[in-house]
């Protein structure tokens, strides 16, 4: 299905959206920051599930573009939680499009590695509960 030898994403699907010409360059292309703020929002709807409340981005790691993003593609960020600490959750994001809305072929189109931490009401970091 996807042009970049894998074809079935990893993890689950958080997020899905469409990709708007105000989120474009003058290339027609989607500014880098939107997807990664998209990827962002997946990820903290993923960490806020499995740590049962407020999480904050910590950090990103291992980020890469694979493709552009174009205007009208539907774009789903899947979420794969790789690890689980006493404060913090690990998730491997990996962002595809749908190019051409009625296409079932997926693409995908950047990757990267988001850390969050699990704070409590003070904004202090706290343990993620057990499973």
């Amino acid at each position: 299905m996807a042009d970049n030898g894998a074809d079935t994403p990893k993890g689950e699907l958080a997020i899905r959206t469409l990709a708007m010409p105000a989120d474009a360059n003058p290339n027609g292309d989607i500014f880098g920051g939107w997807g990664i703020s998209q990827m962002d929002i997946a990820g903290g709807i993923t960490a806020y599930a499995r740590a049962h409340g407020r999480v904050a981005t910590v950090a990103v790691t291992g980020f890469t573009f694979h493709k552009p993003v174009l205007i009208g593609d539907v774009v789903c960020c899947y979420c794969d939680i790789q690890k689980v600490g006493t404060t913090s959750i690990t998730i491997g994001i990996e962002t595809w499009t749908l190019r051409h809305r009625e296409s079932r072929n997926r693409i995908k189109v950047t990757e990267g590695v988001f850390i969050f931490v699990a704070l409590d009401e003070n904004g202090k970091p706290r343990p993620v509960p057990p499973e």
